[in-house]
């Protein structure tokens, strides 16, 4: 037993340095428990609050401007609606198909129930975009001019063919003096046949009512033969060959579309110095995007 107790008996230097280190381990003890080591970054309360409170401002404004985002509808022209413009729109991906088959065919839809009809949109989708269809003046004023005959079936009316329209005829419709009935025909034949009805636009000194005039009588019925090029993938020389393009304009484009990779909407050339982006509806008779 006097063995076993002298493994416990301790000299006063070793008692001390045991009390030392039991000293030391209470003290560290106690800071490990109350003292917070996460000062770094640790935030007061009054700027935490602060920071919720901008936040939830922040919240609120990226809701308000999806919203705005989602619902903002810009007025356009039916007829020139992409992929992405139709997505948009809430448009299912047959419903933009039917459309760009139609278009592929060189027609135009010129009012809301024939775009419906085309495309066999809902009535709950066509009242919600239809206010915000931008027809060209032409069609709004042919059809007003036309109502009438549309709604008797008795008295439908005939229109010639505008490219086989000869001068005696065109002189024939009111408001059409030789001299314009002559920039008429000349006109067709510097571009191998009229693609359109809106082509009369490019009359010069052919005015609304007499192009209204001339709509009664006439349209653009035999179209021309003529290879519609892809813009994102046509040559200068093809693109040129459009009727309302010259060679510098055409390269233009084709530098465009290599430093944007392709053209997505015909809008897009309006941002080409000098493109006549009057005239995009016409040039758009000649070219496609896929």
């Amino acid at each position: 037993m006097s063995d076993l107790s002298s493994y416990f008996i301790f000299s006063k230097s070793q008692r001390n340095g045991i009390l030392l280190l039991v000293l030391l381990i209470v003290i560290f003890q106690w800071i490990y428990f109350f003292v917070d080591f996460n000062t770094e970054n640790k935030i007061p309360e009054e700027d935490s609050i602060r920071i919720a409170h901008f936040q939830k401002q922040i919240d609120s404004l990226k809701h308000v401007t999806l919203a705005d985002a989602e619902f903002k509808i810009y007025p356009f022209n039916p007829n020139l609606i992409t992929d992405y413009k139709g997505y948009t729109l809430g448009m299912s991906v047959e419903e933009i198909d039917r459309l760009l088959q139609f278009r592929k065919t060189n027609k135009w839809v010129n009012s809301p129930e024939e775009f419906q009809k085309v495309t066999l949109v809902s009535d709950s989708l066509l009242n919600k975009i239809s206010p915000y269809f931008k027809f060209p003046d032409w069609v709004k004023n042919a059809s007003k001019n036309r109502k009438s005959d549309f709604n008797t079936s008795s008295a439908s009316l005939i229109l010639k063919d505008l490219n086989v329209a000869t001068l005696d005829e065109l002189v024939g419709v009111k408001g059409i003096g030789e001299i314009l009935a002559t920039r008429i025909i000349k006109y067709r034949s510097k571009i191998g046949g009229f693609f359109s009805d809106i082509q009369l636009k490019d009359i010069y000194g052919l005015n609304l009512e007499a192009r209204k005039e001339l709509l009664n009588n006439f349209s653009v019925i035999t179209k021309p033969e003529r290879f519609i090029y892809n813009i994102n993938q046509a040559s200068v020389l093809e693109i040129a060959s459009v009727p309302y393009l010259d060679y510098e304009l055409a390269r233009e484009i084709v530098n465009y579309r290599l430093l944007h990779e392709r053209i997505a909407t015909f809008e897009e050339l309006a941002k080409i110095k000098g493109f006549p982006s009057e005239k995009i509806d016409r040039i758009a008779l000649y070219l496609t995007l896929e």
